[in-house]
C-alpha cells in the first residue's frame, strides 16, 4: 500500500494508523471461510492458533521492514533489494495471481449473501454465477473510467463490516444465556489432528490476507519508531481475534452440515437469535462490504501487471492503458481469469470448488510471506537492519507458519499455484532478452 505524501500536521496518529490496518485486513473472507472450516469443527481452533501466531510474526516483520526501510517501495521493493529482479518478478507475478483468484472468492461471497435478498440466486447456481460475472465486469467498467472514479466508489465501507460481527456476537451471547455450554457443538477430540491443523491454517490464513499491507509507511505517520509497530501489531491482533471469533461462532454454534451446506451461513446464524429483519441487514452489509472490496481488488488485479510492464518486467502489451489512464489489457486478462473460476464454482460436478479456490488464493500469496522474512534475515546479516533477537524469532516463526500453510494448501493447489506462477517466467525472460539485445 502506498500513501500520498503528507505534511507533519496531517500525519497519522496511532488510532488512525491502527484503523487503517484493520480496514486492510478485514474483508469478505471472514463471512465465507466458515463454509470451508465447518467439516473440521473443533479442529479449526488449531488452524486459528497457528494463523494468529504466524500473522503476528509476519506483522512484526513487515512493521520492522517498513520502519527501517520506508523508501524501499513496500514488500515488493524490499524483495527486489534483497534478492534481485528475478525473485522480485516471481513475487509480484505470484501476488497478481493471488489477487485475481481471491477476486473470485469475493464475487462468490457477494452473490451468496445477495441470494438471501434475491431468492432466485439462491435457487440457481448458474444464475448466481452469471450474476457474479456481471458484477465483476461492472466494476471492471468502473475501473476503466480511471482511478479517481474507482476511488469515489470505494467510499467508506469499513463501518458496514462491523454490523455482521456485532450481530453474530449478540446471537452467541443469547445462545449462551439460554442454553449455557450446551449450546456449543459437542467436543470431538478426533477433530484435533495435525492434518486438520495444516488444512485449517491455510483456510484461516485466507481470512487474514492483507497482512502485507499492514505496515504503514514510516513517512506517513507521526513518531514512526513507536506508532508503526504499535499500529501494525494492535491492528493485526484486533482483526485476527474478531475474525476468529466470528468463524468459530458459526462452526461451534451451528451444525457442521448446515454451515457447510449454506451459501450464507452468517445470515442463518443471525436469524436464529435476532430474526429475519436483522439477518437481512447482515446480508446487505456483507454484500456492500464485499462489493467495496471487489472494487479495490479489481483495480489492483489490473494495475499490478500493468506496473510490471511499465517497469520492463512484462511485454509492453500488458502495460497498455486506455485514454483515462486505467489498465486495459492486463485488467481484461485478470477479470477473464476470475470469471472462469466463478463459473467453475457453479458446476454441481465440481464439489469443493470454493474451498479449492480459497486454498489456491492462499498458496499463491505465500511467496511474499516467505521472501519477506528471508529478506529481513538477510538484511540483518548484512547490517542493513539492526540485529534483533525479536525480529529474528519473528522471521523464523513466519517461515514456519508459511511452511505449514503450504502443506495445508494441498497438492492440487500447490501444483496449480506453482504452474500459474511459473507461467509468467517465459514472458519475463523474453522481455529481459530483448532489453539486453
Amino acid at each position: 500500500m502506498t500513501l500520498p505524501a503528507v505534511t507533519p500536521s496531517h500525519k497519522l496518529g496511532p488510532w488512525t494508523a491502527t484503523a487503517l490496518v484493520v480496514g486492510n485486513i478485514i474483508g469478505v473472507g471472514a463471512f465465507m471461510v466458515p463454509v470451508s472450516l465447518a467439516p473440521y469443527g473443533w479442529g479449526s481452533f488449531l488452524g486459528w492458533g497457528v494463523t494468529l501466531s504466524g500473522a503476528l510474526c509476519l506483522a512484526w516483520v513487515f512493521a520492522m521492514l517498513a520502519r527501517h526501510l520506508p523508501h524501499a517501495g513496500g514488500a515488493m521493493g524490499i524483495v527486489r533489494e534483497a534478492f534481485g529482479g528475478d525473485a522480485a518478478f516471481l513475487n509480484a507475478w505470484g501476488y497478481w495471481v493471488s489477487v485475481w483468484v481471491a477476486n473470485a472468492v469475493i464475487v462468490i461471497g457477494a452473490v451468496s449473501y445477495l441470494g438471501k435478498l434475491v431468492p432466485a440466486l439462491d435457487r440457481s447456481r448458474p444464475l448466481a454465477a452469471m450474476t457474479g460475472v456481471a458484477l465483476l465486469w461492472c466494476f471492471a467498467a468502473v475501473n476503466w473510467r480511471g482511478v479517481r472514479t474507482a476511488g469515489r466508489v470505494q467510499l467508506v465501507t469499513t463501518i458496514l463490516k462491523l454490523w455482521p460481527f456485532v450481530a453474530a456476537f449478540v446471537v452467541v451471547g443469547m445462545l449462551l444465556v439460554k442454553g449455557g455450554i450446551g449450546a456449543v457443538q459437542p467436543f470431538d477430540a478426533s477433530q484435533l489432528t495435525l492434518g486438520a491443523a495444516a488444512t485449517t491454517t491455510t483456510l484461516t490464513l485466507y481470512a487474514m490476507l492483507g497482512i502485507e499491507c499492514a505496515a504503514v509507511p514510516g513517512d506517513a505517520v507521526e513518531d514512526p519508531a513507536r506508532v508503526v509497530p504499535l499500529a501494525t501489531m494492535a491492528g493485526t491482533v484486533f482483526s485476527g481475534l474478531v475474525i476468529m471469533l466470528l468463524c468459530v461462532s458459526l462452526v461451534l454454534f451451528m451444525p457442521a452440515a448446515q454451515v457447510a451446506g449454506s451459501s450464507a451461513p452468517l445470515v442463518e446464524f443471525v436469524s436464529l437469535g435476532l430474526g429475519d429483519a436483522a439477518a437481512q441487514l447482515v446480508s446487505v452489509a456483507v454484500v456492500i462490504a464485499a462489493l467495496g472490496c471487489l472494487n479495490g481488488w479489481a483495480l489492483l488485479a489490473g494495475e499490478t501487471p500493468t506496473l510490471m510492464a511499465e517497469a520492463g518486467e512484462l511485454p509492453a502489451w500488458w502495460g497498455v492503458r486506455n485514454a483515462r489512464g486505467a489498465s486495459r489489457n492486463a485488467a481484461f486478462v485478470s477479470h477473464a481469469l476470475t470469471s472462469v473460476l466463478v463459473l467453475l464454482n457453479a458446476s454441481p460436478a465440481l464439489t469443493g470448488a470454493f474451498t479449492f479456490i480459497v486454498q489456491l488464493a492462499t498458496a499463491t500469496v505465500l511467496l511474499i510471506y516467505i521472501l519477506s522474512p528471508l529478506a529481513a534475515l538477510r538484511f540483518m546479516a548484512r547490517g542493513r537492519l539492526p540485529r534483533s533477537w525479536l525480529l529474528t524469532a519473528a522471521s523464523v516463526g513466519a517461515l514456519v507458519f508459511a511452511a505449514v500453510a503450504v502443506i495445508g494448501s494441498g497438492v492440487a493447489a500447490i501444483l496449480w499455484g506453482t504452474g500459474l506462477i511459473a507461467a509468467g517466467w517465459p514472458l519475463y525472460r523474453l522481455v529481459r532478452r530483448r532489453a539486453v539485445a
